[in-house]
Formats: C-alpha cells, sequence, structure tokens
C-alpha cells in the first residue's frame, strides 16, 4: 500500500509534545510537556462564549471571519502597536495560528522555495514547509542566552529564499529578540526581497523587562509581513483554535484563498467571544505578564533544586534544561524515565532540533500550570534526588 502514501509525509512522526502527553495520562505523571493552561480561562470570555451559543450564532460566519471579531482585532493592533490593518482586506480569523501557519505558507510558496527557520524550532514549522515542498535553511540559536549569529542567519538566505519565520517570544527556548537581532532580520528580508512570517502569539507573556514589538513595526516591513497570532496563549483557550493572520492585502489574498478550502472558517460563537477577549484592558496583560513571572521562578528554582540546568525565558511559558549532570544517554530516555519513575512530562529537546544530536542533552519543562499542580510537580522531582 505504500504507493499510496504521499511523499510530503514520509519524514512525518507523532507530535512528540503530543505523545508527551498521552504518556503522562498513561503514566498519571504531571503534565508539564503540552503548553496548555490548566486554570480557567477569563470569565468573561467563557460567558461571552455561552452568550453567542445560545443566542443562536451557531451558523458559518464569513470566510475570513466575522467582521465584528475583525474590527476589533484591528482596533487591538492599533491600541497595541499603532498599526493599522484595514479588517475587510487584510485581517483573516482563522482555526487558531497552526492553520494560520500553514496557510500562509501553501499561500505564497512554491516547490523548491527556501524558508530561512531559527532551531530549535516549535515542531509544526518543518512540517508545514514539506507539505509546500519547500525547503528550510536553519540557523541556530546558542545557548546559554539563544542568540544567533548574523554571519550564519546572512548564509542562510539566498536568491531561493521566499521567507524567514520569527518566533518571539521563542517557543521552546522563551527568547526575546531584540531590537538588533529583529533589525538584522528585517535588512536580509529587505536585501533579499524575502517574506517575514511572524509567530506572535506569546506576544504578552514578557519578564524582566522585555518588549515586544511585531516585526510589521520595523521600518519598510508593513506589506512584506504575515503576522500569525490567535486567542489561545494569552487568553488560556487552546481548545478554542481561533487565531488570524494580518497582512496586506496582496498578501491577505493568498492566505485567503487557502483558508477558505482548508477550514472554511472558525468556530462562529467563539469568534464572537474573541471580541470580548481582545477588547479586554490592558491591565489584563500586565497581570497575565505578572502571574507567569511568578510561575516562572517558582519553575526555575523547583528544577535548580532537583538539580538541572535551566536556562531562564525572557518569554513565553517554556524553560529549557541542561540535563548532562543526570548521567542518561539522551533525552528521550531521560524523558521515559521522567514519565515513568518520577511522574513527571516534559518534551526531549531533540524534537525541536533537525539534527537530534543538538537537542540530546536537553528537555524542555512547561509552566503555564496552577500553583497545585507545580507544587505537586515540585514534589515529585525530589525523586531525582
Amino acid at each position: 500500500m505504500s504507493r499510496f502514501r504521499s511523499h510530503r509525509i514520509e519524514h512525518f512522526t507523532e507530535s512528540v509534545i503530543r505523545e508527551m502527553t498521552r504518556l503522562a495520562i498513561q503514566h498519571g505523571a504531571v503534565n508539564l510537556a503540552q503548553g496548555y493552561p490548566d486554570f480557567p480561562a477569563p470569565e468573561s470570555v467563557k460567558q461571552a462564549a455561552c452568550q453567542a451559543i445560545n443566542g443562536d450564532v451557531n451558523q458559518y460566519a464569513i470566510t475570513w471571519g466575522a467582521k465584528p471579531l475583525r474590527d476589533a482585532i484591528a482596533r487591538k493592533y492599533q491600541r497595541s502597536y499603532g498599526l493599522d490593518y484595514d479588517p475587510e482586506r487584510e485581517i483573516t480569523v482563522c482555526c487558531g495560528a497552526t492553520e494560520g501557519m500553514i496557510a500562509s505558507l501553501m499561500g505564497v510558496t512554491n516547490p523548491g522555495d527556501e524558508i530561512v527557520v531559527f532551531e530549535p524550532f516549535y515542531e509544526n514549522y518543518r512540517p508545514d514547509a514539506l507539505l509546500c515542498d519547500a525547503v528550510t535553511r536553519l540557523v541556530p540559536l546558542y545557548p546559554p542566552h539563544w542568540t544567533f549569529d548574523p554571519a550564519e542567519l546572512r548564509r542562510a538566505f539566498s536568491q531561493r529564499t521566499k521567507a524567514v519565520i520569527v518566533n518571539t517570544p521563542n517557543n521552546p527556548t522563551g527568547r526575546v529578540f531584540t531590537r538588533e537581532e529583529r533589525q538584522a532580520i528585517a535588512e536580509l528580508a529587505l536585501e533579499f526581497d524575502a517574506l517575514v512570517i511572524t509567530d506572535e502569539i506569546y506576544e504578552h507573556i514578557l519578564y524582566d523587562g522585555c518588549v515586544h514589538e511585531p516585526m510589521a513595526a520595523m521600518p519598510g516591513l508593513r506589506d512584506r509581513t504575515i503576522l500569525v497570532n490567535s486567542m489561545s496563549k494569552t487568553w488560556g483557550v487552546t481548545g478554542w483554535r481561533v487565531g488570524w493572520v494580518l497582512a496586506a492585502p496582496e498578501l491577505s489574498d493568498c492566505v485567503r484563498k487557502v483558508h477558505d478550502f482548508l477550514t472554511v472558517g472558525a468556530a462562529a460563537p467563539l469568534q464572537q467571544a474573541g471580541i470580548a477577549a481582545v477588547e479586554l484592558p490592558d491591565e489584563y496583560y500586565r497581570e497575565l505578564a505578572v502571574s507567569y513571572g511568578t510561575r516562572r521562578d517558582f519553575m526555575l528554582d523547583m528544577l535548580k533544586t532537583a538539580g538541572f540546568k535551566p536556562f531562564a525565558p525572557q518569554g513565553a511559558y517554556y524553560v529549557m534544561c541542561d540535563i548532562s549532570t543526570f548521567g542518561f544517554k539522551d533525552d528521550v530516555a531521560f524523558t521515559k524515565h521522567m514519565i515513568e519513575e518520577v511522574g513527571v512530562a516534559c518534551v526531549p529537546g531533540s524534537s525541536f532540533f533537525a539534527n537530534p544530536e543538538r537537542g540530546r542533552q536537553i528537555v524542555r519543562f512547561c509552566f503555564c500550570k496552577s500553583e497545585e499542580t507545580l507544587s505537586a510537580a515540585a514534589h515529585r522531582l525530589r525523586r531525582l534526588l
């Protein structure tokens, strides 16, 4: 039956992150692998969803998103970043940032095009490129601060470069690119006439005075940036699958043509609830960052006490850790031991690298969990001592 298998999926495996969740459930482990909160979403946002369903907002919205939500998204970006987007021509609501990313890549790439990706990377980016028959050109981020070498970035660009994917705050490293780093990316995109596709779902989860500025706000990038975001992380509704793509009209048209036939549209009542979410006051985002900062500090202390060497993140809600002192042959063996013997699930670092060897002594923990969950994990980690 192999003749029926698409060559595009030959190198696909089950999502390692979601596999860790499945194994955590199987073994009763505390799940610090998959990045979803186990505490309630904002009450006003949940109530808005219930009211929409009870109000019979249950049929198709317009394919590229209900206009009231697109209008609200436009107001948020103007308020937060001074960016003006036309809700009619430049904002597309989709089924989460996951669909937003694949719809964007499918809409703008041709077979053989090259996509620059920073490594370690969120595990979806390379499969997305493979589904487009595109080629990834990898640029390493170096610990402990997860910085890149500008010379290596330049070497990754060529006349075949169609786009560079920029994820800041970054998953899995927690790195927030500085303005100088973003400027280096911007200059290369302009020089090589490439697009910038950004994954900005952790935009409001920042620490230590770090600031997020969209790449679209950089000089010269407004009309060559495709900005992907979603409700999932900022409002703690990862299961709702409501996201959006912001781009100039010509690029939005490309994205919309794929989105239309890929999913038709995101859930109508949850789009309605999205209006309540993006219209929450700025105080909500400040409190969100503070609450995650407290969790981050607890997680770092917990991991250090258990013998890990964690890399402190500047944003997002993940911690990468060096596990070399534990003496396991690789990250997969260590993760298996963690789940089955210690009772805490994490993600093997090799899943974030094209060359697994670069991640053989690294694992990733997430801390978007309740105080009770993190305390339970801390108690179990004592088994490593």
